[in-house]
């Protein structure tokens, strides 16, 4: 039997290898961690033996994750989503319960099962995965859309009835006195333990945290926000409720601070290494064998219930008012099974309920349902484009709305995400003049926004028809406010499709994707934490007694070294400063295939002497920056120069310039040789 120690590092090892790998596939990484669960856990390689210590630690995963997406939330929000939580989350979870015992009716003359059995296991079958489901909409930026507000609503919902359902199933294995009784304290249980968290919580949290933050210590900082978050997990708990619930009210309640943003970056580690650790022990409860022995009847378990799940919620969605398009998302991000739903199938075990191989059956096409989900999601829009008739209608209503609003504008910026950072750029664009269109997933922000006469509109910036509807043809600029690098990517690609030659600036938190972002063209990226090390340093100088003028000279000479954009910027038809003179800027110029310059080093065209720097090249949809003079071009490259307008429009008039007819367009073929041939 392997050590501890031993068991750590080898898990460590093992989801390491199977996130790059299923990473370098372009599949989600929860994928590679239940697949390390399946291949190491005790029915398969048997290298991890069944521990409820890692199972218990895990589950700390799901705490910290519905802790962070309670930061994004609030309590106003919440109000306004009562009746995702209170009219979709309990009609699915009824309805769910009801199909079971139906089918349970029907099937009784062929499978012996007890009406307590259909109601134990529907009860089950109708819990959907909170992990998985809420990092993925995470990741696609879809928590604040409609269908994201409504699976989230449904989610919180079955967090709820998992004890209620605890105590029928208790119940019905005859180890419950009174049914009514224990329902009625279950649900006395339950206000008091939301009314302590949510009325005396949200009274103490700002206080608390002002007296922790004045004590000016990270550490301090850091525990303080373990000891809420464990804390709250730990009161719902007690009180019979979830984990993951307590969790997610105590986020709410700091959303409501001034403390949110900080709170939220220290609590990513802990999240993500114990979400990563709770994935790989749910795939160590799979059995492969019996999938292998019953495989029918693990099919049969696996489609029925997710197609089941997945009409019913779409169903039940529309008779909400719900949209085709966003009721057929719900049904898809909520058809797979769920982590609560083990606990209860385990309790359905305890009191004999079901035979074992029957559960065993479920269990394995449960499993294979969540390792289902992601593909689900991310082909959502797929499948709703294919099988309803009304979403592209609903989708072309969307891009008439964008375009209404870009119509009338040119020489634009188009603004993808109108959160903090989106909004200080409009204000600023506003007070220059300069028009702009916002893009954001929003419908909250977006309707506040636009009620107040700003240029927003909803719509998902990582979409091409968004882009092409916000008039991305007439735009002079795209500036992705979002520190979300798939996105971004995404938003990059369909902008070298549309406008190549197009500056986009890219905000990030840190360096981490600066390489990967640049290489996918972006014009520049604009990480927070070497701005905020700048304002730091600066305002540092400045209490030490340096000069105001020499602090502002330093700081943009780090920030020429740190960006190559501000050695110049793009400008446009005023490129004459207040003070009358002319400023180094930045020109994009594409090089046509019949273009003398085709074949050509840049040394050979003469643009150094010129006084014009080659900032980068764009070739192939792959930007380098500060080429060497011996590259040669090609046809379609884009050139980024720098220098004054007068320099940059004799650039870029050789490098306009056609070859003479006859000329060939080889290497070296610009010109011929004086007496030698045309080539």
């Amino acid at each position: 039997m392997i050590s501890p120690l031993e068991m750590t590092l080898f898990l460590l090892l093992a989801s390491v290898v199977g996130v790059v790998l299923f990473r370098s596939l372009n599949l989600p990484p929860m994928l590679g961690y239940l697949t390390v669960g399946i291949l190491v856990g005790p029915h398969a390689l048997g290298v991890v033996p069944d521990t409820h210590g890692a199972q218990h630690l895990a589950e700390f995963g799901v705490v910290f994750l519905m802790f962070s997406i309670g930061l994004e939330f609030s309590l106003s929000k919440l109000r306004a989503m009562r009746h995702a939580v209170f009219g979709l989350g309990l009609s699915q979870v009824i309805g769910t319960i009801a199909i079971a015992l139906l089918l349970g009716v029907v099937l009784e003359r062929w499978v012996h099962i007890t009406w307590q059995a259909c109601v134990a296991l529907g009860g089950a079958l109708a819990m959907s995965s909170t992990a998985i489901v809420t990092k993925m909409l995470a990741e696609r930026l879809e928590l604040e859309s409609e269908h994201g507000r409504n699976i989230l609503g449904v989610l919180l919902f079955q967090d709820l009835a998992v004890v209620p359902l605890l105590i029928v199933i208790a119940a019905f294995g005859g180890t419950s006195t009174s049914l009514v009784e224990s329902l009625g304290y279950a649900g006395v249980k339950i206000v008091v333990a939301l009314a302590l968290l949510l009325i005396v919580g949200q009274k103490f949290m700002t206080r608390w945290l002002h007296v922790v933050a004045r004590r000016r210590s990270q550490e301090l900082f850091v525990l303080n926000v373990l000891l809420i978050t464990i804390g709250s997990a730990f009161i719902t708990d007690k009180f019979g409720l979830s984990l993951a619930l307590g969790a997610f009210i105590a986020g709410m309640l700091i959303a409501e601070t001034p403390y949110k943003h900080q709170v939220e970056e220290d609590i990513k580690p802990f999240r993500d290494v114990l979400l990563g650790l709770f994935f790989v022990t749910t795939g160590m409860l799979l059995d492969p064998h019996v999938i292998w022995q019953h495989p029918f009847l693990v099919a049969g378990f696996l489609i029925g219930p997710v197609v089941l799940k997945a009409v019913m919620i779409t169903a039940l969605t529309r008779l909400f008012g719900a949209s085709p398009g966003v009721s057929m998302r719900t049904g898809l991000g909520l058809a797979q099974a769920g982590e609560f739903g083990f606990v209860l199938l385990n309790l359905i075990l305890s009191e004999h309920l079901v035979d074992q191989t029957l559960l065993q059956v479920i269990l394995a096409s449960m499993l294979l349902s969540m390792l289902a989900a992601p593909f689900l999601i991310q082909n959502a829009d797929r499948i709703v484009l294919r099988l309803s008739s009304t979403e592209w209608m609903q989708q072309s209503l969307q891009m008439t709305r964008i375009a209404t609003q870009s119509i009338k504008q040119s020489g634009h910026v188009i603004i993808c995400g109108y959160g903090r950072a989106g909004q200080n750029l409009a204000r600023m664009l506003e007070h220059e003049g300069l028009s702009y269109v916002a893009l954001d997933l929003d419908p909250d922000r977006v309707a506040a926004a636009a009620a107040a006469g700003e240029s927003v509109v909803f719509g998902d910036a990582a979409r091409r028809e968004s882009l092409v509807a916000a008039g991305i043809h007439r735009a002079a600029a795209v500036a992705v406010t979002y520190a979300n690098t798939p996105s971004a990517t995404r938003v990059l690609h369909h902008v070298h499709e549309l406008k190549p030659t197009l500056p986009t600036l890219v905000r990030t938190v840190d360096d981490a994707d600066l390489e990967r972002l640049l290489a996918a063209g972006a014009t520049e990226v604009i990480p927070e934490i070497v701005e905020g090390s700048l304002m730091l340093a600066s305002h540092m100088l400045v209490l030490m007694g340096v000069p105001m003028r020499r602090v502002v000279r330093r700081v943009e000479e780090l920030r020429d070294e740190r960006y190559s954009l501000l050695r110049g910027y793009f400008r446009g038809t005023d490129d004459v400063d207040e003070d009358g003179h002319e400023q180094v800027r930045l020109q994009s110029v594409p090089v046509d295939a019949r273009a003398d310059a085709v074949g050509r080093t840049l040394a050979e065209l003469g643009l150094y002497d010129l006084g014009v720097e080659v900032t980068a090249i764009r070739r192939h949809g792959i930007r380098g920056v500060e080429p060497d003079p011996s590259t040669k071009l090609r046809e379609d490259d884009i050139l980024v120069l720098r220098g004054l307008p007068e320099q940059l429009a004799e650039a870029e008039e050789r490098l306009s310039r056609h070859r003479k007819a006859g000329a060939g367009a080889g290497a070296g073929a610009g010109r011929p040789e004086p007496g030698g041939p045309a080539t």
